[in-house]
């Protein structure tokens, strides 16, 4: 038997570390090639690490409750067949993000050596099953937190995780007297603070990440919208005559997000500076097309997978790309790869019944579309025998861009080159 190392793989540009949450097998357990082997927590995203092979878990490097770095071998699979040297000879490890310097403001809080016996001891998981993060533990050990006020403490995190913030809450509550409460939300609990006339509810973590994203998007790029009318009457009688065969051809459920996809993504060829990132005083152009299309979750949040390589797929890819990425991203199955790397992104506001909208850029891309809904309005049709009156489909496009690197007239042109693809769309390319 041979054995393969699982290594924690590379999750995005800043991401240098992950904590091990919970292993989903147990030693001695078989798995097949990709079952999820354990959930890693970040500052970014939770995730799953799958299996590379077929075999049987041999080995848990790196226990539950412990971090490990990008790169780190955290559990060893077991393999028929392999041989000891064949097996090392074919290894490899997880390409490594690439790590630049990144100044982060933080608080220092010291980490006590929680396995002294002269110390009480926290453990890395409370009665009712919750994980407890090192950081967590530490704020614990050092404020003098019981395990019994541990299990009193209503987490916002994922799977109602105690976060940091919610233990500096508790602390500042356990100070000032302040009573916390629960309310049921859509059947989801979420930690409330009574203060008489209102009250509180605390973000949760993938909240609070949107809030800092926007906020500092707005401080680093100086927002500037344009807005383009379309006409999409071709594109709408185009999928209603087509939807079936599609779906009886590929399996996929045809919507209009491939089709405006595949509009941006030839508007990108024709003007590659929209398709850019800037890097102090320099201008990072991409070589990659990669679409992100924000995606409204369950919960009321917000995330943005990533098409990537969307300049080579056609409309039959981008259609399986897009059903793919949106079911998942729904079910919280995205991995962290997939919600990396976008240098586009758009958004659909016209799915809320929205005409349109001024949305903001996902850093540290350069411009945003936003598509609004979809409406029948009278408009003037030109033909050779004079102009007439006709009821067409028409939308709204809204490209917000960063005028620090985009100018208005870039921009203008851009947006006008999408609306024209729109316009121009015949169905000639869809396989």
């Amino acid at each position: 038997m041979g054995q393969i190392k699982v290594i924690l793989p590379a999750m995005g540009e800043g991401i240098f570390e992950a904590t091990i949450t919970q292993w989903l097998v147990d030693v001695g357990s078989e798995i097949n090639e990709d079952d999820s082997l354990v959930e890693i927590a970040t500052d970014k995203v939770d995730s799953e690490v799958p299996s590379p092979v077929k075999g049987v878990l041999h080995s848990i490097l790196v226990q539950a409750g412990e971090t490990a770095k990008i790169g780190q071998e955290i559990a060893i699979v077991e393999v028929k067949g392999k041989t000891e040297e064949s097996q090392t000879s074919t290894l490899e490890k997880a390409p490594l993000a690439e790590e630049k310097p990144v100044l982060i403001e933080q608080k220092l809080i010291p980490i006590p050596d929680l396995d002294s016996s002269t110390k009480p001891a926290i453990p890395y998981k409370l009665n009712s099953g919750v994980f407890l993060s090192p950081l967590v533990r530490s704020i614990a050990h050092t404020e003098g937190i019981s395990l019994a006020e541990l299990e009193a403490i209503q987490g916002t995190g994922v799977g109602n995780r105690i976060t940091k913030e919610d233990i500096l809450k508790y602390m500042s509550e356990r100070t000032s007297g302040t009573k916390t409460v629960e309310i049921s939300v859509s059947a989801a609990k979420i930690a409330t603070t009574s203060t008489g006339g209102f009250e509180v509810i605390e973000m949760d973590r993938m909240r609070k990440l949107i809030a800092d994203n926007m906020v500092r998007s707005k401080q680093v790029s100086p927002h500037v919208t344009s807005f383009h009318e379309v006409d999409v009457t071709a594109i709408v009688t185009w999928r209603e005559k087509h939807k079936e065969e599609f779906q009886k051809r590929f399996g996929q459920k045809l919507t209009f997000t491939p089709i405006f996809i595949d509009a941006v993504v030839r508007a990108i060829k024709m003007y590659p500076m929209i398709n850019i990132s800037v890097d102090g005083s320099k201008i990072l152009l991409k070589k990659q097309v990669n679409i992100g299309m924000a995606t409204a979750l369950p919960d009321g949040n917000l995330i943005v997978p990533v098409i990537h390589s969307a300049d080579e797929l056609s409309i039959s890819g981008l259609a399986s790309r897009v059903n793919d990425l949106a079911q998942r991203a729904r079910n919280r199955k995205l991995l962290p790869t997939e919600i990396q790397g976008g240098t586009f992104t758009i958004t659909n506001v016209g799915t809320f019944g929205n005409l349109s909208g001024t949305p903001i850029i996902n850093q540290p891309e350069v411009a945003i579309l936003a598509i609004g809904a979809i409406k029948k309005r009278p408009a003037v049709i030109e033909t050779p025998q004079g102009d007439l009156i006709g009821i067409r489909h028409q939308m709204i496009l809204a490209l917000s861009y960063d005028h620090r690197v985009v100018d208005g007239s870039l921009g203008g042109m851009f947006i006008k080159q999408v609306a024209d693809n729109m316009e121009a769309f015949d169905g000639t390319h869809w396989l």
